[in-house]
């Protein structure tokens, strides 16, 4: 059975490699994966990967583009060696289609990454999506929607809050990768992410990566904070059917 830490990614969201080399080798005995975003990359490029292991990455770059473009990009981030990246949905299913082919090309032999599908941003509430964006339908309905759109459209997982996983789960079976960002410890802020939940409750629901921040790099104590997390999630975690 995968240690709880499988379950669990970092995300270095620190503006320069030195704190992110630093956060991975402090925090490196409590989570199985991390993430470079899109501010630890586009400072650094690919040379990130000279100081982070690429096949324990996540590249959450979120690529939103023309097929073609997003083919080409999909190639190179394959090329990198990254475990795994992501695409907007809302790129629809051709571009979605065109990322798995740049990833399966791009690997040249290897395990392609894993490609999956930013459904909504767990930033964006209901305020944001029928109010400000003026979308009528339900934000929860339209992530579904768009988990459906990427298995159609052969991606291995969706991006999505956890408030939505277990339709996605009913939805796109068993073996379909959710990775749940917007991960807060009872009593932690909740920051700029509005659809959020605790790590148990996310586990409960289906999740099979939580995507862990701010709760554990502001803790005062980062260590003690992710073992919280940790003990947390390994109790509950025997005999769960979904993960790595």
């Amino acid at each position: 059975m995968p240690h709880p830490k499988d379950k669990l990614i970092l995300a270095l969201d620190v503006p320069t490699l030195d704190e992110a080399v630093a956060l991975r080798v402090r925090l490196d005995a409590y989570f199985g994966w991390f993430k470079v975003g899109l501010e630890l990359f586009s400072a650094n490029g690919p040379s990130v990967f000279d100081s982070l292991p690429a096949n324990r990455t996540f590249l959450d770059v979120k690529y939103h583009d023309i097929p073609n473009t997003v083919f080409g990009a999909s190639r190179a981030a394959a090329r990198m060696g990254v475990w795994m990246f992501n695409v907007h949905a809302s790129g629809g299913a051709e571009m979605m289609r065109a990322a798995k082919r740049g990833a399966e090309e791009g690997a040249e032999g290897r395990t392609p990454p894993l490609v999956i599908a930013v459904t909504v941003l767990s930033s964006v509430d209901s305020a944001v999506w029928n109010d400000e964006l003026d979308i009528p339908t339900p934000v929860a309905d339209q992530v579904v929607r768009n988990a459906v759109l990427a298995k159609t459209a052969g991606l291995d997982g969706v991006v999505a809050s956890a408030h939505e996983v277990a339709r996605i789960r009913a939805e796109c079976g068993l073996d379909f990768v959710i990775m749940t960002p917007g991960i807060r410890p009872a009593g932690a802020p909740m920051g700029d992410q509005k659809r959020v939940m605790t790590p148990l409750e996310a586990i409960r629901a289906g999740s099979t990566y939580l995507g862990i921040g701010r709760a554990v790099t502001a803790a005062p104590d980062p260590e003690a904070a992710a073992r919280a997390i940790l003990d947390e999630i390994g109790i509950q975690d025997q005999g769960f059917p979904f993960g790595a």
